[in-house]
């Protein structure tokens, strides 16, 4: 299908197009990337037990895997995309006032529900704005996008310093200020009108698209990949408060985290001269042993005496268990999919990541309340089954490839 015409107006480059959606990436990232190595600090010194804390983490993925689909097909409609952001993070900055109430159970997690809605679809419609500029003005989506990458490493760092300094209690603050941050940026965003092609998760897409994608090889690998990621969900979850229960300190948690971050940048810029060759399916199944290798690895770092040092051994496996995963989808879908497909795609590796990352997240809290960090074996055979599926994936793989 031809894509419309681009008015006169969308054929001329906003001033600035690249320093404002630099700016909206960074300050997008910045309550990302405070909020999951922190939130669930905060959640335990409310009183919280394990259980309710992994209610509250997973009932807005579930939510969020059907809402942000809506809301990014929502964005394609209206005028302008960058107006439905500003509307976004403008709720997500009240909304994100919310966690100042007193923080009953029923409060917070009406709060984190009501959040994800308005909070998930930012990333999305951030990057629909940044990828009209690169269709239409040959900008450089990389140069514009590591600014994200860039923030969120230093929210992990700094937000543990900040809570060395003060408390747990400081971490809806932090929230609340990078909203607002945001929210003053998104208000320079590029006014670029509607897209000619559906935003990445565009539930519009994800319809029309879906049933020619439906096919064995592609299903069996989204599906590996969600399960894969979904067993990651013990470590988003819960580490942060097991580094604390063993006398690890803020500001060492926001180093750990950090470090888990600079593994997968490094991993972003050797890929292709170490893994560059490799078969996406070969490229999975590395991921999954490497998580394998993390889930038999964190419970014994303390009990053998390697201390803080071993944990930043194994948080350098985020480099394989994590990024790995990240290109090899890409590349799977590079590969195997047509272009105006891709984002139909995106959104059915979306919404498996999102949906096995929820049950998991689920499990988690009863598994650390019973078991404590050994809750990072019950991880093992996650991983082993996203293995099986990758597997399965293999043997149903297409003759030929579309492209890089």
């Amino acid at each position: 299908m031809s894509l419309p015409p681009l008015s006169p107006e969308q054929l001329v480059k906003p001033r600035h197009f690249e320093l404002r959606m630099s700016l909206i990436f960074f300050t997008l990232f910045v309550p990302l990337g405070t909020h999951l190595p922190y939130f669930p600090l905060w959640l335990q010194a409310k009183g919280f037990h394990a259980e309710q804390i992994a209610v509250i983490l997973a009932a807005p993925m579930f939510l969020r895997v059907v809402t942000t689909p809506l809301l990014t097909a929502l964005a394609d409609r209206a005028r302008d995309r960058a107006n439905v952001y500003i509307a976004l993070v403008a709720a997500s900055l009240v909304l994100a006032a919310g966690y100042f109430l007193p923080p009953t159970y029923a409060m917070v997690l009406a709060v984190s529900l009501a959040l994800a809605v308005v909070w998930t679809p930012h990333s999305p419609i951030a990057d629909s704005l940044a990828l009209s500029g690169v269709r239409r003005f040959g900008s450089n989506y990389a140069s514009m996008r590591k600014w994200g990458s860039i923030s969120y490493l230093c929210a992990n760092l700094a937000g543990g310093f900040i809570l060395s300094a003060t408390s747990a209690g400081a971490v809806p603050v932090i929230i609340f200020v990078a909203f607002a941050a945001a929210l003053a940026v998104g208000l320079i965003a590029p006014r670029l009108g509607r897209p000619r092609r559906a935003s990445p998760l565009s539930a519009s897409d994800i319809q029309q698209s879906a049933p020619k994608l439906l096919n064995a090889y592609f299903l069996y690998f989204s599906i590996g990949v969600g399960v894969i990621t979904a067993s990651h969900a013990f470590l988003y979850g819960f580490v942060s408060i097991y580094w604390k229960s063993i006398g690890i300190s803020d500001s060492v948690v926001g180093l750990l985290w950090g470090w888990g971050v600079v593994a997968e940048i490094c991993m972003f810029l050797a890929f292709t001269r170490v893994f560059g060759s490799f078969s996406v399916v070969s490229i999975m199944v590395i991921a999954g042993i490497g998580s394998i290798v993390r889930w038999i690895a964190f419970p014994l770092i303390w009990p053998l005496g390697l201390g803080v040092a071993g944990f930043f051994a194994v948080q350098t496996l985020h480099a394989i268990s994590v990024a790995l995963v990240l290109i090899g989808l890409q590349k799977m879908i590079g590969e195997t999919v047509a272009e105006e497909r891709t984002g139909a795609a995106q959104g059915i590796a979306y919404f498996s990541n999102g949906f096995f990352t929820a049950v998991v997240t689920l499990l988690s809290g009863p598994l650390y309340d019973r078991f404590g960090v050994d809750g990072f074996f019950a991880m093992i055979p996650i991983a082993l089954i996203g293995l099986t599926l990758i597997g399965f994936a293999a043997r149903s793989a297409p003759q030929h490839r579309i492209g890089g």
